[in-house]
């Protein structure tokens, strides 16, 4: 970066300030509709990004040919005009970036954002700001978000189509409202991110999870993926006084010449120790309530009341320093690769985790699930780790808690589907700090209907509930004491066309400055036993822990 770059960067960062201090109320993008802090928080960042706009263009045009970003912001504003409640969306190929570093870059300027990284896969998708939301609350959240969506889809093209012709104009570039490439790949083009919560519960005003709410999914003003197919970046406008076309073609350079900068160099360290100090300032359930919640849940299943029940921990701690959520996602996608890394932002709130378990994955017809449930410690050598597994495989009330939920997904999907492949035996997945059982479960549906609809019929599953479910949601909503917010509730993205994948936000927390939220479950069956029951909740709070800083009090 030259010395006029970085006071181009200064000057922008001063701009920002100033309109943050002074926006009034109604310089707040309506399609946001969080109030005057996101008022200011929208004048900052349109501050921010004028005042970079000459460091951008001039990068532009130092760059190399094949280096340029294609110009988002021209292909917008040659569709026609957004009408009131419309969309209209335009997708170009680009290079490829960093992920986080791209959501990082989105952070600085204090705009919303979402992260979903599957390393293992090559996939991910960060989304930056907000064309559009729905954010339904209740049990019938998951019909209600797809309605919407399905709606607004139905008028990106032609406005003439239906729902699912919609979504096929929007994913071949169709009809007027859509500039954008034929045949784009699984996860490219206009996309919702975010999350569907555990109860759909509104949390109350002063919960820490009132930022999220019971459930929203979010279209991005711009969306980044990477896919099989290469890499893409989708800029949607929706009818009203939202960002214009200009703005987020600037905007969108500039996120990316600052993503490269942030990007880790080619065989640098990816992610820094997390050396923050932590302290624990509160547990719920304590040790000695939990002790005396698994004798009570354990009992109800040993009297025939209930197959199993899930209790889940809350632990809050507090470091002197500010926390970075960067640098933990870094590390948690670094240290399980394997599993599915997220984030989303809102109001400075940062919920993130790495989580193993799939809720549902649809392409059409086809789908795929996996029953994750029953758990072991890994090893200190492969001996030990082999020993550990089969000590899994062989013990009767691990087995009994997956049983649960493979017959729970087996009966809940025949009703719908034409084909249904289930694995004989449960496998072995193993993470970083902890080994499950894994079904994995594949199919045919006989409907092409959509992720929501099946994720509707999975959720929540025996591995993050029970089994009855009513019953053991009753019990967990008299006894554990804490609004689970969207833990252990589905998160992910779904396109056009209604197919995506949902995850189970489990090896989760919530970060705000010096302070991380944490939470994790475990299945209480017959012969559960209060400590090891414990150990297993401590040893899963570990990935995120670490993540994030160091525990003095990790072991107690």
């Amino acid at each position: 970066m030259t010395v006029v770059d970085r006071a181009e960067e200064h000057a922008a960062a001063l701009a920002a300030e100033r309109a943050a201090s002074h926006a009034p109320e109604q310089a707040a993008n309506p399609a946001a509709n969080h109030g005057p802090e996101r008022a200011a928080n929208h004048a900052a960042a349109l501050a921010a990004e004028q005042a970079a706009e000459r460091a951008a263009e001039r990068a532009a045009s130092q760059a190399p040919d094949d280096a340029r970003e294609t110009d988002l912001g021209a292909a917008l504003e040659a569709l026609p005009a957004a009408e009131p409640g419309s969309l209209r969306t335009a997708t170009v190929p680009v290079g490829d970036l960093d992920a986080i570093a791209l959501f990082a870059a989105a952070r600085e300027l204090d705009l919303e954002a979402a992260l979903w990284l599957q390393p293992s896969e090559g996939m991910a998708i960060v989304g930056i700001g907000r064309a559009w939301a729905v954010e339904p609350g209740g049990p019938a959240r998951f019909a209600e978000a797809g309605r919407s969506w399905r709606a607004l889809v139905a008028r990106h093209g032609d406005g003439a189509a239906g729902a699912r012709d919609g979504a096929a104009s929007a994913r071949s570039g169709a009809g007027d409202g859509a500039a954008e490439p034929s045949g784009l790949p699984r996860g490219a083009g206009p996309v919702l991110l975010g999350g569907l919560g555990f109860t759909g519960r509104t949390p109350a005003a002063d919960d820490e999870w009132a930022p999220f709410g019971s459930a929203s999914l979010v279209l991005p003003e711009l969306a980044f993926a990477r896919t099989s197919g290469g890499a893409f970046v989708t800029a949607a406008v929706t009818g009203g006084d939202g960002t214009g076309p200009r703005v987020l073609g600037r905007r969108w350079d500039a996120l990316v010449a600052r993503a490269r900068e942030l990007a880790p160099a080619a065989g640098a360290l990816v992610a820094r120790p997390a050396a923050a100090p932590l302290a624990t300032t509160g547990e719920r359930p304590d040790r000695a309530a939990w002790d005396r919640l698994v004798g009570l849940f354990a009992g109800a299943v040993g009297r025939g009341r209930i197959d199993k029940v899930v209790l889940a921990r809350r632990v809050a701690l507090r470091s002197p320093l500010e926390l970075d959520p960067v640098n933990a996602l870094r590390r948690l996608a670094a240290a399980g690769p394997e599993s599915t890394t997220f984030a989303f932002v809102r109001d400075g709130v940062t919920f993130l985790g790495a989580t193993p378990e799939r809720l549902a994955r649809t392409e059409g017809r086809a789908f795929r699930t996996a029953a994750i449930a029953g758990s072991a410690p890994r090893g200190a050598d492969a001996a030990e780790d082999a020993r550990l597994a089969a000590a899994l495989q062989a013990s009767d009330k691990e087995r009994e808690e997956h049983a649960v939920v493979v017959t729970m997904l087996r009966d809940a999907l025949r009703p719908i589907v034409e084909r249904l492949d289930v694995a004989p035996t449960p496998g072995i997945l193993a993470l970083r700090d902890v080994q499950h059982l894994s079904t994995l479960m594949e199919g045919v549906l006989r409907d092409e209907s959509g992720i929501l609809a099946l994720a509707e019929r999975l959720h929540p599953t025996p591995a993050v509930g029970g089994e009855p479910r009513d019953a053991a949601l009753a019990l967990i909503a008299e006894h554990e004491g804490f609004d689970r917010g969207w833990y252990a509730g589905p998160v992910g993205w779904l396109g056009a066309d209604g197919d995506g994948e949902l995850m189970v936000a489990l090896r989760c927390g919530l970060v705000e400055g010096p302070r991380v939220t944490l939470f994790a479950g475990c299945g209480i069956v017959a012969d559960s036993d209060p400590a090891r029951e414990w150990e297993e909740s401590r040893i899963k709070l570990r990935p995120v822990v670490s993540a994030v800083g160091r525990l003095e009090d990790v072991d107690r």
